[in-house]
Parts: structure tokens; C-alpha cells; sequence
């Protein structure tokens, strides 16, 4: 699999669970944001990790702080591009060896 049928999988996933998708590959200066989406009232802003081997560690590993602060940064140029206020939250979802992985709202102490 590459990195857009991660994102395919991750799209039905939370479309199974009743999110909206508003965006796929939002794009801003900082970087990119995998899926834009809404669940409920809440905006989410979805980073994708995937892979089917741990030969170079689990996805997982490959989600830090910069990357965080770089898909908040891009969190609110898309709000802002919309004219947006509402909630919002930052998932991230590991599609690995055929299984999903969701992690709401995270973050770094």
C-alpha cells in the first residue's frame, strides 16, 4: 500500500463512523493536513501513518511534535480560509497490517 490508499482506508473508516470528509490533502505554507473532516460539530484534522512492517519502527513513531504543531498550523489556515470558529481536534490514524489505530484528540506534554 502507499501512502493515498492509507488515506482511502482511513476516509471509509471515519465515513463508517458518521464523520463528514470536508478536504483530503489540504495543503498550506507549513505542510499538509491527510483529511479534513467533521464529526458532529467538532472540525478533526486527520494525519494518516501507515505500514506493513516494523522493520523501521511502527508508524506511530513516525508522528512527533513538529509534525503535530505543523497540522495545527495548517488547522487554522484552513479555518481561516473557510471562515470557520468551530471546535476542533487533531487525530491520527495508524493503518497497520490490515488494522486501524484511531487516536483522538492528540497531543504532546
Amino acid at each position: 500500500m502507499r501512502g493515498a490508499e492509507y488515506e482511502d482506508v482511513a476516509s471509509e473508516y471515519l465515513k463508517g463512523l458518521g464523520y463528514r470528509i470536508l478536504e483530503r490533502n489540504y495543503r498550506c505554507r507549513s505542510g499538509e493536513i491527510d483529511i479534513v473532516a467533521l464529526d458532529g460539530d467538532t472540525l478533526v484534522f486527520v494525519e494518516v501513518k501507515g505500514g506493513i512492517s516494523s522493520e523501521f519502527g511502527h508508524p506511530i513513531e513516525r508522528f512527533d511534535k513538529r509534525k503535530l504543531n505543523r497540522i495545527i498550523e495548517c488547522a487554522y489556515s484552513f479555518m481561516e480560509r473557510e471562515g470557520l470558529g468551530l471546535p476542533f481536534r487533531v487525530d491520527l490514524i495508524v493503518v497497520f497490517n490490515g488494522e486501524i489505530e484511531h487516536h483522538k484528540n492528540v497531543g504532546f506534554d
